[in-house]
């Protein structure tokens, strides 16, 4: 089967994850949709089905039935940004774990050490701080383990529970090290590739030698391999070709000469993984960052396996049974092979690292939900459940690897997707991008026109702007640019995005700039009935006509920089961020805190209209809060994850995490609900004032 066919079937179970997923690690369950980045495997020793698997987001994973599911382990040291790309198993103690890990961002990380199978970890000492690129067990003297990091090359000879320096201080050459490999009769034998070429000791790290010869200059060498019946046999890939030596890296041959003639020649590959057959040993895999390559010549000749689009982080050759291949990538998670990499199938059951960044529930089938992710390309996209989020469904054909920011249902059926590249509407299964009206809309969407709702005469304006009954309506525009939200308010259909505000005729297919609002950038829009609440970072804007007319309002005085804003059903009007939740019941003329409900880091606040209430999340708690309406009593539910936003499906609630997909509630319990405050009659008191001064179209 083809692979990049294989991609746009991603339908999986929720089954295996409530039987895998350990209970004491979160409340919530993960849900999908599965796929994402996967960086590394090991394999237990004792147990070839038992394979582990690392993620660029702290997690570990494992595996009981040789990667065709996988269970959520332990998220090392609480941290979303720590890369696991190399895990080691104790081959005489396989529930004693260590990995390596390091941050992208900046020269950090450590080891880390499990002796529970991975459900606990504590970090290293003295390997504090160091950025861990490279890991390696010794395979005569399993209780040697040597780590490469940014600073150097560093050696425990008692797995891993002390460590030391073997590389020169403060050398020139010897640093950031990529890639580590210990000769497998001979524990003092060691090489190391760095940013700039290899080196080899043979007395345990005391004397370097430099081992260039035959390797172009400036090489960074991202993997070596030893051929364990033949020690002299080493394999290094760099990013100028896959280099063969026959005499222990003495002379190295390949390089650009067998790339360029095999298509592995680009400058643009990174082979990031090698790995050797184990009992085919000339044949060689490579892992690049333009697919997966295989020589079944000792590396004479390539072969490309996938399509050229896949990053190959890395690679499992299961040694029972080698036809059984695993490799792990960016975006599209794990893909297994039972037919010796001929063909691949997606195998990501359980395994989940989507940041999912919009959500939308189909108003006339609400079993129905989509999520918009981002940083996926092709893999990502869109995804559709029908069944309430127990299986997810890829339903990206025609986004063209673009990624979704925002999600909304179309009156009368259809979905739009606020995307990178503008606004595309998905019918009958496929994605196209809204374009201009022909003259005919146009004119219909002037005569839909109602005329605008009187404003109340007390409301604060401290810059009003073109209200104007007769807004002249601009020409329609194909948007090529950020759509950050959607918003609906009366039938009319409303889009923020990097080009300013938009409005849509009905079928989504025509957008028109409007004017009258004077954010530049609108990020945030909310609307129930005729309000509209939009914001930037710095900015509020509300109408109450239905978008006719705006007017821009002073920012709470607490509040920097708007995290979330919403509008609920007394047309209070909410704004969130780093300092917390406000809400102003007279549009924008004052703001108060919300009684009883000390949060900060705001990055969601939605209304909930069935329910009456507002669910809030933030990024400084794994809990999701609900402020009820009218009495604004709160409750709030321990989720044991942060999330980007808290949703209802039915008696429950579903949530985004920050990178690992969505998460739901296992059932609906009893919340706990904190007494209001008497603040509240400050705030019920301004409602009770705005509703009875409101025109009676203004709900």
């Amino acid at each position: 089967m083809n692979f990049r066919l294989l991609r746009n079937t991603v339908f999986f179970s929720l089954n295996l994850i409530l039987v895998a997923a350990p209970l004491r690690a979160v409340s919530w369950f993960p849900l999908g949709p599965y796929g994402g980045d996967a960086r590394s495997f090991a394999a237990d020793p004792s147990d070839p089905r038992h394979l582990y698997l690392g993620t660029a987001t702290g997690w570990i994973y494992d595996s009981h039935d040789g990667g065709a599911s996988w269970n959520r382990i332990a998220q090392i040291d609480e941290r979303n940004d720590l890369v696991i790309d190399h895990i080691l198993v104790d081959p005489l103690h396989p529930k004693h774990i260590l990995v390596g890990a390091y941050f992208v961002d900046r020269p950090d990380g450590g080891l880390y050490l499990s002796d529970d199978a991975g459900r606990t970890w504590y970090a290293q000492a003295e390997m504090h701080g160091q950025s861990v690129r490279s890991l390696a067990r010794s395979a005569s003297n399993p209780n040697e383990l040597v780590a490469g990091t940014l600073t150097g090359v560093f050696r425990s000879l008692d797995d891993g529970i002390h460590w030391k320096p073997i590389s020169p201080a403060n050398s020139a050459e010897i640093h950031e090290i990529e890639s580590i490999a210990i000769d497998p009769t001979d524990p003092n034998v060691i090489y190391a590739g760095t940013w700039h070429l290899p080196w080899k000791t043979t007395d345990g790290g005391e004397t370097w030698k430099s081992i260039k010869d035959g390797i172009i200059e400036d090489s960074d060498v991202f993997s070596i391999i030893i051929d364990p019946a033949q020690p002299n046999i080493v394999y290094a890939s760099a990013c100028s070709g896959i280099y063969k030596s026959v005499n222990g890296g003495e002379l190295f041959k390949g390089g650009v000469t067998i790339n360029r003639t095999q298509g592995l020649g680009s400058t643009a590959y990174r082979t990031r993984k090698l790995e050797q057959d184990p009992k085919h040993p000339e044949t060689i895999y490579a892992g690049t960052t333009q697919g997966l390559y295989r020589s079944i010549s000792g590396g004479e000749r390539w072969s490309l396996l996938t399509d050229a689009d896949v990053i190959v982080n890395d690679i499992w050759v299961d040694p029972s049974n080698p036809d059984h291949v695993l490799i792990a990538t960016d975006r599209g998670g794990v893909y297994a092979s039972d037919n010796a990499a001929v063909s691949f199938h997606a195998s990501n059951a359980g395994f989940s690292t989507r940041q999912v960044s919009a959500y939308a529930a189909d108003p006339d089938r609400p079993a129905t939900l989509y999520v918009g992710v981002v940083n996926d390309k092709e893999t990502g996209g869109v995804f559709q459940s029908t069944d309430g989020g127990l299986r997810w469904e890829q339903e990206s054909e025609g986004l063209d690897g673009s990624d979704v920011f925002s999600l909304m249902p179309m009156p009368g059926g259809g979905l739009l997707a606020g995307t990178t590249h503008g606004i595309y509407r998905l019918q009958s299964g496929v994605w196209t991008q809204a374009g201009a009206p022909a003259a005919s809309a146009v004119a219909h969407a002037v005569a839909e026109k109602r005329p605008p709702q009187p404003v109340r005469s007390h409301a604060v304006r401290p810059h009003t702007v073109a209200e104007s009954p007769q807004e002249p309506v601009a020409a329609a525009v194909r948007l090529d640019g950020q759509v950050f939200a959607f918003a609906s308010a009366s039938g009319s259909m409303y889009a923020a995005t990097s080009r300013g505000l938009l409005r849509g005729n009905l079928s989504g297919n025509a957008w028109t700039p409007v004017p009258s609002l004077s954010l530049a950038q609108p990020r945030f829009l909310a609307a129930h009935d005729s309000v509209l609440l939009a914001a930037d970072f710095k900015h509020l804007a509300t109408s109450q006509d239905n978008g006719r007319s705006w007017q821009v309002l002073r920012l709470p005085p607490e509040l920097t920089q708007i995290g979330a804003i919403a509008v609920d059903n007394l047309n209070n009007l909410w704004a969130g961020g780093a300092e917390g939740i406000f809400l102003s019941s007279d549009y924008g003329a004052k703001w108060l805190p919300v009684p009883d409900l000390a949060v900060t880091q705001v990055d969601s606040i939605f209304f909930d209209a069935p329910s009456e209430r507002l669910l809030i999340t933030t990024a400084s708690s794994t809990f999701v809060f609900a402020v009820h309406l009218p009495d604004y009593k709160v409750n709030y539910w321990a989720a044991g994850w942060k999330l980007r936003f808290a949703r209802p499906v039915g008696d429950h609630l579903i949530g985004a995490t920050l990178y690992d997909g969505m998460v739901v509630q296992p059932l609906m319990v009893d919340s706990k609900f904190i007494p209001a405050s008497s603040a509240i009659n400050n705030i019920q008191q301004a409602s009770a004032e705005r509703r009875s001064m409101q025109p009676s179209s203004v709900k």
